[in-house]
């Protein structure tokens, strides 16, 4: 089979693999469809952790080709989307219901080969099967949205509640809209890419900011008058997660949800976070969300059908990175088998 193969930093190709036996409790995915995330892009850069050599991509769908010794051949055909995130089910973690903080996680398209394949073997437990009508590329979505669900639910938005997100990419304009139905009355997005504001603003958002041009935080205390009751910073750089905590009021949320590179450091005075009582949350991973997401998506709650999508051949792979790198497509999405 055809693989996205990543050897070390800044080092990925295609090239072939066999297709090894199942294990009992593992399935074959044909992969449909797979989503390309900043992770990846942290980790094509040596910036964030794998373990090469590793065929790359944790955001995908697909229909299952094959089962294991024992397993249900009835499960051949049906489409399903893959939860990459591996726990190990026993460690301290674990055993408190905190899956996504287990010693010993794994993850599909990070430790183990994923989806950026004709073919992917995942472990029965990891798949979700689909419903009947399901598109093919909202199965690529199901992944980030479960993580964003979490990120909501770090959130606890309250109904009323005026909700700032930095960055309006694929997964802040995914935040919004979880914003909006969990009862935000006012969301704001702050993006400097105009294409991407506008389809805030199609999605829902009540203003969207260009940092560029305007003082956000003169704009958002002066639409909300005493800041945000909940700030979500989704672009994963420094400056926006210093902003992010300034935008806040007082007894106000902080969750940083984008992810940094490794070593990165942001000024925090403490006395603030102190006399303004914040609350600053981290976002990691999708636990117990997978089910969530797909019920999101398929009752139209979240949409993605507005979103530009690039699409892309596994031959063009690093076209992909480049296009998600750049901002130019909401979501760039690899169709392996198309």
């Amino acid at each position: 089979m055809k693989v996205a193969l990543f050897q070390k930093a800044h080092d990925l190709n295609v090239t072939t693999k066999p297709i090894r036996k199942l294990d009992k409790k593992e399935l074959l995915i044909k992969v449909e469809a797979c989503g390309i995330c900043g992770t990846d892009l942290h980790i094509l850069e040596g910036t964030s952790r794998s373990a090469p050599p590793v065929v790359l991509g944790h955001e995908y769908m697909g229909r299952i080709e094959d089962v294991g010794d024992n397993g249900s051949k009835n499960l051949v055909g049906t489409r399903v989307a893959i939860d990459p995130n591996i726990s190990c089910g026993g460690c301290w973690y674990c055993r408190r219901g905190l899956v996504h903080l287990c010693d010993h996680l794994r993850a599909l398209g990070v430790d183990i080969d994923g989806g950026m394949a004709e073919y992917s073997i995942v472990p029965a437990s990891q798949m979700y099967e689909l419903p009947p009508g399901f598109p093919v590329e909202a199965g690529a979505f199901v992944e980030p949205v479960s993580c964003a669900l979490h990120g909501i639910d770090k959130a606890n938005i309250q109904p009323g509640d005026a909700v700032v997100i930095v960055g309006g990419g694929t997964i802040g304009l995914l935040m919004l809209q979880l914003a909006l139905s969990s009862g935000a009355s006012r969301v704001i997005v702050v993006e400097p890419a105009a294409h991407k504001r506008e389809l805030a603003r199609q999605l829902g958002a009540s203003d969207a900011i260009d940092p560029a041009s305007a003082d956000v935080n003169a704009a958002v205390f002066d639409l909300t008058s005493v800041g945000a009751d909940v700030v979500i910073e989704c672009a994963g750089r420094q400056a926006a997660m210093s902003q992010a905590v300034g935008l806040a009021r007082r007894g106000g949320t902080v969750v940083f949800f984008g992810v940094c590179p490794i070593g990165e450091t942001i000024p925090v005075e403490p006395n603030q976070v102190y006399f303004r009582e914040l609350t600053i949350a981290g976002s990691y991973v999708n636990p117990f969300t997978f089910s969530r997401a797909i019920a999101m998506l398929h009752s139209g709650k979240v949409r993605v059908d507005a979103f530009h999508i690039a699409r892309f051949s596994l031959d063009e792979v690093r076209e992909a990175l480049q296009s998600q790198r750049e901002g130019a497509a909401i979501k760039s999405i690899i169709l392996p088998n198309a």
